[in-house]
């Protein structure tokens, strides 16, 4: 059986999970793409050498049995309502909307469809992050009692991502991994949050959008009393950096490295260097074939996905939280019931 996909945005994550579906995941089949920029399709098209076309809607009547979407977050939500009303599984890249009532409606789609709904959230399947969960379930640290997780990305944030009621800002766009990271480690819900950001690197954006932060540090207490701290920043140019330290009561899980590899190049006069990750592209690739594949299985043997609707809720609701308390400066509390 071929799982048959169709892909929704021709952007960046969009052209990730075509190449993944064409080259990596035996099991599907990909049929289309759509995208509104014509550019975009046009290379797009070059390049798969697939279908393209022009919007959701015409993607849904293309004989697919699946939608994966990558269009900007603001219109998560009614893609994935339409897509689910047509009978179409659902792969969401992260974050899975802009409001916690949209992510429901999107959970409530999907089940009174039946059509599985699962959330990008691929450094579940890194290879990395996966031994990790498997070394804290086997007890090789003790009890955790604390999760770091950092993102840092190169890329200077996208115009509309200045917007904060369209983009909810760099701990949705950036730090969602961060944050789904923290509850699957930690196997706890956060109870309560304190961030503050600030915007060092994106001065275009301060007079019309002054609430834009490009650097955000977060702290949170989980239900278990675990303690957890994220770190994200756009825009830092030095490289794509994704580390995450997990402390226990005998011992300390150590993920991720700045470093491209493990060459050190000393030079003349003292100095010396490595190679950095240039992108979250680079460093995850194997994880998002994966995650594509995990897709397909669920499909398949009629499996609930590792990364659910509630878990994407879950961090919508953490992330605006986290936005209002760098608005209020106050700790704000949350009530994990869903």
């Amino acid at each position: 059986m071929a799982v048959h996909i169709g892909i929704i945005g021709a952007g960046r994550a969009g052209l990730i999970h075509a190449r993944a579906f064409l080259r990596h995941v035996d099991q599907a089949e990909l049929i289309a793409l759509s995208d509104p920029n014509q550019e975009a399709r046009e290379a797009a098209r070059q390049e798969l050498g697939v279908k393209v076309v022009a919007n959701e809607d015409e993607l849904l009547a293309a004989g697919i049995d699946a939608v994966v979407i990558t269009a900007p977050t603001r219109y998560h939500c009614g893609i994935a309502l339409k897509a689910a009303a047509a009978g179409k599984h659902i792969l969401c890249e992260k974050p899975m909307a802009i409001t916690p009532a949209e992510c429901r409606a999107m959970i409530a789609a999907a089940r009174q469809s039946g059509v599985k709904l699962q959330i990008g959230f691929m450094r579940r399947f890194d290879l990395g992050h996966r031994r990790a969960k498997e070394l804290i379930e086997q007890g090789a640290i003790g009890d955790i009692v604390s999760v770091t997780s950092l993102t840092h990305g190169p890329s200077v944030p996208h115009p509309w991502m200045y917007d904060l009621q369209a983009s909810n800002g760099p701990l949705a766009e950036v730090s969602s991994h961060d944050i789904d990271a923290l509850r699957w480690f930690t196997g706890a819900e956060i109870t309560s949050v304190y961030a503050i950001a600030g915007n060092f690197r994106s001065a275009e954006a301060r007079d019309r959008f002054p609430d834009f932060y490009d650097t955000v540090l977060l702290t949170a207490r989980f239900s278990n009393g675990a303690l957890g701290h994220i770190n994200g920043a756009q825009g830092v140019r030095y490289g794509y950096d994704s580390r995450v330290e997990i402390h226990g009561t005998t011992g300390r899980i150590d993920i991720g490295d700045l470093n491209a590899n493990r060459v050190v190049v000393s030079a003349a006069q003292g100095s010396s260097y490595r190679d950095t990750v240039p992108s979250w592209r680079t460093l995850y690739h194997d994880a998002y074939s994966a995650e594509d594949a995990a897709f397909v299985e669920a499909i398949i043997h009629d499996t609930e996905p590792l990364a659910t609707g509630e878990d994407g809720l879950a961090a919508v609701e953490i992330v605006q939280a986290g936005n209002t308390s760098i608005t209020t400066g106050e700790i704000q509390y949350l009530n994990t019931a869903q």
